[in-house]
């Protein structure tokens, strides 16, 4: 028998604790975004709720704010594709909320289904520069904050779908492959200052960006079949994950493809 059996046990979330740190969440007004952005703040951050949307970005953060029972989230409309109003999304961070600390680059698009043969010259500008140029631009400007301070954690959304073709997911597919290769770099060129830098690869989850993918009883039961843990993954299950890596619980972890998708890409 324990000597100290019938006594609570106390246990430290230091390691997660992110009391005092700011983090940017792109693509967090619904989905993954949401879920995570939730997460930061519900650990101690606070967070820059961003899409495209204001009204949606405001009513996100309104909704975080509520449960967290403090004004930890704020909203800021950012479209991605431009390089003026990333710049102006992380210069309003740093004059409301003070330097970065953590960047979660969520936002993503997927403007072409089907085979890379026939996918149009737009389409394939529209994926590329969107999912991974405004990553590289983004990681860019939130550096210096980081590197200064000596310590910071940059997430990357990618794609399980990086790891194999596909007929017709092929070029969101490629440009999440680059993403990951862009993380291994940075991770490898800011390591030494203390900047950790990883993707997090989601497998088909329900959201509504990938609607296309589960909404669809044949393909459901073909899906969750062959998943491990026989179901799909949900938005929320990326909460711990987000924390995870944004916290000193992940501080030796850099460079990584990091998989969320019940089993279907175990490593090998």
């Amino acid at each position: 028998m324990l000597a100290d059996k019938g006594r609570e046990m106390a246990v430290s979330t230091q390691l997660f604790d992110l009391s005092g740190q700011v983090a940017v969440v792109t693509g967090a007004s619904k989905g993954m975004g949401k879920a995570m952005a939730m997460a930061l703040a519900e650990h101690g951050s606070q967070v820059v709720v961003s899409s495209r949307k204001l009204d949606a970005c405001e009513e996100t953060a309104a909704e975080i704010n509520a449960a967290v029972g403090a004004e930890r989230a704020i909203a800021i409309a950012c479209n991605i594709g431009y390089k003026e109003q990333l710049q102006a999304l992380v210069d309003e961070t740093r004059s409301r909320l003070g330097p970065i600390d953590t960047l979660l680059a969520n936002a993503g698009v997927n403007p072409f289904y089907g085979p890379m043969s026939e996918i149009p010259d737009e389409a394939f500008d529209k994926t590329m520069n969107s999912n991974l140029r405004s990553n590289h631009w983004l990681c860019q400007m939130v550096a210096p904050d980081m590197l200064a301070k000596q310590r910071g954690s940059i997430m990357i959304t990618a794609s399980v779908g990086a790891f194999g073709p596909s007929d017709t997911l092929g070029t969101y597919n490629i440009s999440k492959m680059a993403d990951i290769a862009l993380v291994r770099n940075l991770a490898m060129e800011w390591g030494p200052q203390g900047v950790r830098v990883n993707a997090l690869c989601p497998g088909l989850i329900r959201t509504d960006f990938a609607k296309a993918l589960w909404d669809n009883p044949e393909a459901a039961k073909r899906v969750t079949e062959q998943t491990p843990l026989r179901r799909f993954g949900e938005a929320d299950d990326f909460k711990g994950m987000a924390v995870f890596v944004a916290s000193d619980a992940s501080a030796y972890v850099t460079g990584q493809a990091l998989t969320v998708c019940g089993g279907t890409h175990m490593f090998r």
